[in-house]
């Protein structure tokens, strides 16, 4: 009596039987679409804190601080736009490039507004073209050599800027206080191998072209 025929096999068992090895393989080895573990933490943005700076770029406009953190500090405070008098300043005294190389500096920027109350804009223009020491010896109140944060400076409770003047620092709510004299109105802000700290008044000697009732256009 001949055997019956043989059933034939059924092709999604024989496919599925081909496709077993290969996705335990893949179990084993991992799946490539699939998130590495040693994959490198996304860098947290630098936090810069004050009551100005709600008022500054956040997030990703131009000018941000994390922006800002990858960038040089002469170039960084191009980017904040309330340091417009005091960037001109630096760049036309040269100040930062007496720095040596690799050095890091702590900044202490006056805004806009600190100008503006300080100096009229005559005097600040007499200022800015004829009188290049005096403003050289100005900036100078205003820069810190190494880096520190403001938490680190009100910690130390004094800090020596490079015209060789100490200056108290010391905390006062949400900002620090600097010599009795101006308040950080948004700190913190990196940058290349610095730290910039926005403060709300002109530090140091004032020259005799500082009335202390300017009147520039802001």
């Amino acid at each position: 009596m001949p055997h019956p025929a043989t059933a034939p096999r059924h092709p999604r068992r024989r496919a599925l039987g081909l496709l077993l090895p290969t996705l335990l393989l893949a179990a084993c080895t991992g799946s490539p679409a699939g998130p590495r573990a040693d994959a490198a933490p996304t860098a947290t943005a630098p936090q810069v804190t004050g009551p100005l700076c709600a008022a500054l770029p956040t997030g990703t406009e131009p000018g941000n601080p994390a922006f800002l953190a990858g960038q040089p500090v002469d170039q960084a405070l191009r980017w904040i736009p309330t340091l417009t008098t005091f960037e001109a300043a630096l760049r036309t005294s040269g100040v930062l490039t007496e720095l040596p190389a690799g050095t890091g500096v702590t900044v202490l920027a006056p805004s806009d507004d600190a100008f503006a109350a300080t100096f009229s804009e005559d005097n600040w223009d007499d200022l800015m073209t004829h009188h290049t020491d005096q403003l050289r010896t100005l900036l100078r109140a205003h820069l810190i050599s190494g880096t520190h944060p403001i938490a680190e400076l009100t910690t130390a409770g004094t800090a020596t800027t490079l015209d060789g003047v100490t200056v108290t620092v010391t905390h006062t709510g949400p900002t620090a206080r600097l010599g009795d004299r101006a308040d950080t109105v948004c700190a913190d802000y990196q940058a290349t191998n610095a730290r910039i700290h926005i403060i709300n008044a002109v530090l140091g000697p004032l020259p005799a072209t500082a009335d202390g009732t300017g009147h520039r256009a802001h």
